[in-house]
């Protein structure tokens, strides 16, 4: 059997650099996001902007 390092390490390199890709586009995803929302009201916490506090409608099945 044959073995080439080489090929193996070209492969590992290829995995790593579409990670990152992957990264990188859902950071430009999530930024995009953040520009989407708009500004925030003064003083106004950005996890808990937009929730609507009371009963939730139920879920259809």
């Amino acid at each position: 059997m044959a073995f080439n390092p080489g090929a193996t390490k070209r492969q590992k390199e290829a995995a790593r650099r579409d990670k990152q890709r992957r990264k990188d586009e859902k950071k430009e995803q999530r930024k995009r996001e953040k520009v989407d929302r708009g500004p925030l009201a003064p003083g106004e916490d950005p996890d808990i902007a937009g929730i609507i506090p009371g009963p939730q409608p139920k879920l259809e099945e």
